[in-house]
């Protein structure tokens, strides 16, 4: 449904003309409340708004979803597709922690990209998959602005680090060693450190689980709902 600020009346009242213009078909398919799609796409926005050009993703929009999520008994378990560049470090880390503490099953699924902080909201699922052309940027947290207290915030910034490695070392397969080492690779990444995984490759690294795409995801995730008999 369309807000009031991009809806006109007469798209109010046909729903097939709003479909038209917003999704490019008359008529999208229904949805069973029994499993739930939560996208996450563009930049993740915190406590900073970003530019209205930007395609973002606002945490304050994603935690009321998941706590329906948890409430709701029709909901059996959550799908998360990833196609996002990063963004607000808290605002990731918020997300991944109550992905993480769901009783439901959730499954993840990298599409295009989960760079970046997308890499803990990525493994907090039970299940995560990456598309065979999915690419994952692992580097150090990107700090832009005026530093007052040099040694403090570099303080500040190695704590935060530390807690963004721990979810991600707690969430997957992956050792504290290669994770390190990916992040601080030299000559990858033109103005940065860091290492680009693609597919296949976030998968041996430990990070994901298996290279799959949308069937995959849904068989998964199918399977880890329990049965009516086994309840």
């Amino acid at each position: 449904m369309l807000s009031n600020e991009t809806a006109s009346p007469e798209e109010d009242k046909n729903a097939p003309l709003s479909n038209l213009k917003e999704l490019g078909q008359i008529q999208i398919p229904g949805v069973s409340e029994r499993i739930y799609c939560l996208p996450i796409i563009g930049q993740i926005e915190g406590h900073q708004i970003l530019p209205a050009q930007s395609k973002t993703t606002k945490y304050e929009h994603i935690i009321p979803q998941l706590l329906a999520v948890e409430q709701n008994p029709n909901i059996e378990g959550i799908l998360v597709i990833l196609n996002t560049a990063g963004g607000d470090v808290e605002a990731g880390l918020a997300i991944s922690e109550m992905l993480s503490s769901l009783s439901k099953p959730s499954v993840s699924l990298v599409l295009g990209g989960g760079h970046s902080i997308g890499i803990p909201i990525a493994v907090s699922c039970t299940k995560s998959f990456i598309a065979p052309t999915g690419t994952m940027t692992v580097h150090p947290i990107r700090y832009t602005g005026l530093v007052i207290n040099g040694h403090q915030q570099f303080d500040y910034l190695r704590k935060m680090q530390e807690r963004i490695n721990q979810f991600i070392y707690s969430h997957s397969q992956i050792t504290s060693e290669k994770l390190e080492k990916l992040m601080f690779t030299a000559g990858e990444l033109a103005q940065d450190i860091g290492t680009i995984l693609i597919g296949q490759e976030a998968v041996d690294a430990g990070l994901i689980q298996a290279v799959g795409g949308v069937k995959e995801a849904f068989k998964e995730l199918n399977s880890l709902i329990p049965s009516k008999s086994e309840e």
